[in-house]
């Protein structure tokens, strides 16, 4: 199921993704402290494949049993709002029911995200504090609010 949910999300396949999850999924990041439901985590994902250019998704050391597991993956994009070029090395674990994902969360670390994302001097000298983390979690959660809200395919 880790293995399918990462080739979906490399080919850009919300379909196919959102059939990894779970009716009750729940996702969790450093960005997205919470989401709750197929509709905000794959209307998430969908938002995100579609923010980005140049996706290239990795993913290793894939482990998984009957209840859990867990992956380490790489993503590399282009931000389309600013161009900048963003690595992120993201540490994944899982749970499962009913042979799907109901809980997904990725790890990873903000402030090197940031300097990536951001760029100097907002991401290199505020990276680190809890404002920004605030300010980038509040304003990504608007944004998905006002896309789920919007004509998006996975709206309605």
């Amino acid at each position: 199921m880790i293995r399918e949910f990462f080739d979906a999300l490399a080919r850009g396949d919300i379909e196919a993704l959102a059939r990894c999850y779970h009716p009750e999924i729940s996702f969790g990041d450093p960005v997205y402290l919470e989401l709750e439901g197929r509709e905000r985590v794959v209307g998430m994902w969908r938002m995100l494949l579609e923010s980005s250019a140049e996706l290239q998704v990795a993913a290793r050391d894939i482990t998984a049993d009957n209840h859990s597991g867990a992956a380490h993956w790489t993503a590399r994009y282009v931000l389309q709002h600013n161009g900048r070029r963003v690595v992120s090395e993201v540490d994944a674990q899982f749970r499962f029911e009913d042979g799907l994902i109901i809980r997904h969360h990725d790890d990873f670390d903000f402030r090197h995200w940031s300097k990536m994302a951001l760029g100097r001097p907002t991401g290199v000298l505020v990276g680190w504090t809890p404002a920004l983390r605030r300010r980038v979690r509040d304003r990504a959660r608007r944004q998905l609010d006002e896309y789920l809200r919007s004509d998006s395919p996975i709206s309605g």
